[in-house]
């Protein structure tokens, strides 16, 4: 049987790497008995279709979101369908999600746009070790000399992914629980297992109309097509790592959800929604409720699909 990672990066090839538009359609084999399907707060959909609302195609992936202020000292610098985020300070900027190396161009303009400086970037942070969140760290280092922290437990993974032979760089391990600091901004790193051994959601504090918000940067609780939740033997307690994941996440206080994709908190949406007046709609707790019942909803229909197929 292959191994987890095996099957995953099978089931997201075309997407991931190859050339799908933005219309395609996830290529992953379909499993026996057919796709999961959940319906949660009124909408319905497949494991197919939830993966296909978060990458979009090939050149969502790379395509700039126009870079604007979310809330606070936060800016989004990242694609249609990647989220990569600016977080300012009076003594340089962090950055979370380097994206694939071919989209670190990119994330640098949208960064100058905002009238920042590509080399104030001191610290660089992740979502969880998969190319489309985590590939450019070495070339977003060697352009801005930002020091990359990453979840001890996605070590062994980041330092497999090596875009054209260069080294991943880790110049920082860090734990669940840990902190960083730079500029008067706090991060607080919580380990939220399943996606990858060591998926990362992040969470700091703003303030923003003289009002202190709870801001939820969800690494990923997502189920891809080709997960292995059941008999896995590279991991083998993948579904209690999902279970914490879950846990943990609804333990969050959460006025402002983000992700590592931006469908994942509606942020096209929120964004014809800007300058209209009102409050921030990027201030939205009931949405990180919604999310969080979508995925974990669709890790029980996975895994139960596939505990039936294995008890037969």
């Amino acid at each position: 049987m292959r191994s987890h990672r095996a099957r995953v990066v099978s089931a997201c090839l075309v997407l991931l790497l190859g050339g799908a538009s933005a219309s395609a359609q996830v290529t992953a084999p379909e499993p026996p008995g057919g796709w999961p399907v959940v319906t949660v707060h009124g909408e319905t959909w497949s494991q197919q279709t939830l993966l296909q609302r978060n990458l979009g195609g090939r050149d969502d992936q790379s395509t700039a979101f126009p870079p604007h202020l979310i809330v606070g000292n936060i800016y989004y610098v990242g694609t249609n369908s990647l989220a990569t985020f600016l977080i300012a300070t009076p003594q340089g900027h962090i950055l979370i999600n380097s994206s694939y190396e071919r989209n670190v161009p990119v994330i640098q303009k949208s960064v100058e746009a905002l009238g920042f400086k590509f080399s104030d970037i001191k610290v660089l942070l992740g979502s969880h070790a998969h190319g489309d969140h985590m590939e450019g760290d070495a070339a977003m280092k060697a352009l801005s000399g930002a020091q990359v922290v990453a979840m001890a437990e996605d070590v062994p993974a980041l330092e497999r992914m090596q875009p054209g032979g260069k080294p991943h760089p880790i110049d920082r391990v860090i734990h669940d629980g840990d902190t960083v600091t730079l500029g008067g901004t706090t991060l607080v790193a919580h380990l939220t297992p399943g996606h990858t051994r060591g998926c990362t959601t992040w969470t700091l504090k703003v303030t923003e109309g003289g009002r202190s918000l709870d801001v939820v940067i969800v690494g990923s609780l997502g189920v891809n097509p080709g997960f292995q939740l059941v008999n896995n033997a590279e991991v083998p307690a993948i579904a209690d790592e999902f279970r914490r994941a879950f846990k943990v996440s609804r333990g969050l206080p959460c006025d402002v959800p983000l992700a590592s994709h931006p469908a994942m908190y509606r942020l096209a949406q929120k964004y014809a929604r800007l300058d209209k007046g009102g409050l921030n709609p990027f201030i939205d707790p009931a949405g990180y409720v919604a999310e969080l019942d979508l995925t974990e909803a669709m890790f029980q229909a996975v895994l139960a699909a596939q505990q039936k197929l294995a008890g037969k």
